[in-house]
């Protein structure tokens, strides 16, 4: 995988639940998270007293933030009312020469601010809802 620019990194939301999906907001900065809890079942007769895993076990989650400045009233005003009514639409992480990761995503944190003599901004946080669908990117 060849270096990339971090903007090609794009969260995309569903923005009437109709399979449409739009960048959300203006991001500048995101990060993208994916987790699996291990299961220990180590005993007396693991070998040599080595820890073992229970393979394919445990909860699996992802997690997404970003920071930005405000886009557009459409994707700024999508991201407030999930927040507010707790909605966990489907969302698209767009990863570089990665793939694409899609499933319902609900908006965990949603925090605003400024300065004196500079823009408004917030940051958003995300934790998967559901299952999520990798889809590898296609090789050029």
């Amino acid at each position: 995988m060849a270096v990339q620019a971090g903007k090609d990194l794009l969260v995309k939301v569903d923005m009437t639940s109709d399979g449409q999906f739009e960048t959300i907001a203006g991001l500048r900065a995101t990060r993208v998270s994916f987790n699996a809890e291990a299961v220990d079942v180590t005993s007396l007769e693991s070998a040599g007293g080595w820890r073992e895993l229970l393979a394919g076990a445990g909860v699996r989650s992802a997690a997404i933030s970003g920071s930005g400045v405000f886009r557009d009233a459409g994707t700024d005003e999508r991201a407030r009312q999930l927040f507010f009514e707790g909605q966990t639409p489907d969302f698209q992480i767009i990863i570089p020469d990665f793939g694409t990761v899609e499933g319902p995503f609900q908006v965990t944190a949603l925090e605003y601010g400024g300065s004196l003599n500079g823009e408004a901004t917030f940051e958003l946080s995300l934790l998967s809802a559901g299952a999520l669908v990798f889809e590898p990117a296609v090789a050029v």
